[in-house]
């Protein structure tokens, strides 16, 4: 570097940073993006399901030139009770053709590529690189302060540290995340050869899977399991609320062992090897403890800003979507040479008028109304698998008497008015 001055220094090179890095340096500014790890993806252990549009609005068209796992053409859903499940699905031909819906991803393989695509308009990488504070003056942030390449400094730092956000958190422009206000996760990636996954799942060439998982298995906790099938691998895991987590004493790694050892779950794994185990946090924030994501000198992005859509299971969208409008807005605040928080406020307004505010705004409600029934990931999962049990036990019992046992059932699990009560809280959270 000849200078220690940049339009712009962008803190994480995960998707939404290096989505901001590449939507500047195609401008023309001079950015400097900053990677804690060896190399971008280092320490990015999500490995799940990246969706299309989003992602070629600022990196162009993916398949055959990003390193992709597998495209979906499959969504699952199973409600596990303790031996058995219930599951929906969508399959179609639509999701089957160029240019796809969305693909299965390790983020290891991914982030290089991005940081990449960044690189090459003109950003520079800088890995290996601890950002420890952001520095300001007279209440702007101007800059950032490294363990390995001492003070840098620019007129906007664009902040995509992730959930965490030490340096963020440090200059107060984000509250930490507390236990109720965010998820850990446990994964595990399982190796089997590409023609295994492809019988066990019905899938063809580069076709690919998803399931998501709830039931008794999650304890009651608000929490969900997934699989993905990779190329020859598959991605398995579980995520909760992390305060139910430390309530109900059960250790992730007990949780995602039973998941595992689920009669539906087994065979799909059967005969593979551990290849990865990790864990790591996600933002599960409720929509009015959001920071705001823009102020004197700063943006910030991604996770950083708690930008995840729990309920559709999206946050790689959302972070490369914010990614790129903050760019956007960093581009205009530097035509204008002004990057107070006056000027960056147009990328609030950019934020607001995209699907990223408008689906969180949308959904406000979910967060607050499934940490309050979290009857929803045990109680109703068990009653429509003994419900299914029943329904579907041929034997000489009449089918009005088999019903009116299925009705006491019901009654014992759960009251009527409880359910009706439950379901009138949904429709008002939900639409």
């Amino acid at each position: 570097m000849d200078d220690d001055k940049f339009d712009a220094i962008v803190v994480g090179a995960g998707p939404a940073g290096s989505a901001a890095a590449l939507t500047m340096a195609k401008a023309g500014l001079s950015v400097v993006l900053i990677e804690r790890g060896d190399k971008p993806g280092a320490k990015n252990v999500m490995g799940g399901v990246l969706f299309r549009e989003a992602t070629e609005a600022v990196f162009g068209p993916l398949w055959g030139n990003a390193p992709l796992e597998r495209y979906v053409i499959e969504q699952k859903l199973w409600l596990l009770g303790a031996n058995s499940v219930v599951n929906a699905g969508y399959r179609t031909q639509d999701f089957e053709s160029p240019p796809y819906n969305a693909f299965t991803v390790l983020r290891a393989h991914l982030d290089p590529w991005f940081a990449k695509q960044a690189e090459d308009a003109g950003a520079y990488l800088i890995p290996e690189t601890q950002v420890t504070d952001l520095l300001s003056e007279n209440g702007k942030i101007t800059g950032v302060r490294t363990g390995r390449e001492g003070d840098l400094f620019a007129d906007v730092v664009i902040d995509a540290e992730g959930i965490n956000a030490f340096a963020a958190v440090k200059a107060g422009l984000r509250k930490d995340f507390t236990m109720e206000n965010a998820a850990l996760a446990v994964k595990e990636v399982h190796a089997l050869p590409a023609e295994t996954i492809n019988q066990r799942f019905n899938v063809r060439g580069d076709q690919g899977v998803t399931i998501l998982l709830t039931g008794e298995f999650a304890h009651g906790m608000m929490g969900s399991g997934w699989i993905y099938t990779n190329r020859d691998t598959v991605s398995i895991g579980f995520g909760a609320i992390v305060s139910h987590m430390v309530e109900t004493k059960i250790r992730p790694n007990d949780l995602i062992e039973e998941l595992k050892a689920h009669p539906a779950v087994k065979p799909l794994l059967e005969g593979s090897e551990i290849k990865e185990y990790m864990a790591h946090l996600i933002p599960e924030v409720r929509f009015e403890e959001l920071p705001r994501p823009y102020g004197d000198g700063y943006m910030l992005v991604g996770d950083a800003a708690g930008f995840v859509n729990f309920m559709y299971q999206e946050g790689s969208n959302l972070a490369i979507a914010s990614g790129r409008m903050a760019g956007e807005t960093a581009v205009a605040a530097k035509e204008k040479a002004d990057f107070s928080a006056r000027s960056l406020e147009l990328y609030g307004r950019k934020l607001d008028d995209s699907f990223v505010m408008k689906d969180l705004h949308d959904l406000r409600k979910a967060p607050a109304f499934f940490r309050s029934h979290r009857q929803f990931f045990d109680v109703y999962p068990r009653i429509l698998n003994e419900a299914a049990r029943m329904f579907l036990t041929v034997d000489d019992t009449p089918k009005k008497v088999r019903r009116g046992e299925i009705f006491r059932m019901l009654r014992s699990k759960r009251p009527l008015w409880k359910i009706g009560r439950d379901m009138v809280d949904a429709l008002r959270a939900l639409w």
